[in-house]
């Protein structure tokens, strides 16, 4: 057992516990954060979507013994800054959500692009995006919900 200490949504945390334990359940189990979802435990699907020291990464697949010392923010740490509050407001306004499964990975892989690209294209939104899977919307409500979020939100960005 080792203990390791990083930051999750801008808290200091501890985990004292198997540093291979994936991130996701560290997240989800001990420290019942459940806004991050597992879809495939394979990093295939992006429903795991947290950025670790502002990197979108996929938590199924990262031991908690990697995460030391970082920054780690999941949904619902983005939800209450400005950027997330726009960035879950244009998904609602473009009808981008429905089963919400998907959501909260797609929301995460919008902030990590507009962080790096504020005024993407529709073309880098589509590979910003091409790690998460939708089952429910279709990518058209999304990356319109994307574009719509980079405009209401410029200067956040």
């Amino acid at each position: 057992m080792s203990m390791i200490e990083f930051k999750l949504n801008g808290k200091p945390v501890a985990f004292d516990g198997n540093p291979l334990k994936r991130l996701l359940d560290v997240i989800r189990d001990d420290f019942g954060i459940t806004g991050t979802k597992e879809g495939c435990g394979e990093g295939e699907c992006g429903a795991c979507s947290v950025l670790k020291d502002g990197k979108l990464v996929t938590s199924c697949i990262i031991p908690v013994g990697a995460v030391g010392g970082c920054e780690i923010i999941t949904i619902e740490g983005l939800r209450d800054t400005p950027q997330g509050k726009c960035l879950v407001e244009s998904f609602a306004e473009g009808g981008a959500v429905q089963c919400g499964f998907c959501i909260p990975g797609m929301v995460m892989a919008a902030e990590a692009l507009l962080m790096n690209n504020p005024h993407p294209t529709e073309a880098d939104i589509r590979l910003a995006i091409s790690g998460n899977i939708c089952r429910c919307t279709g990518y058209d409500l999304i990356v319109e919900s994307i574009l719509l979020a980079s405009k209401k939100g410029e200067g956040l960005w």
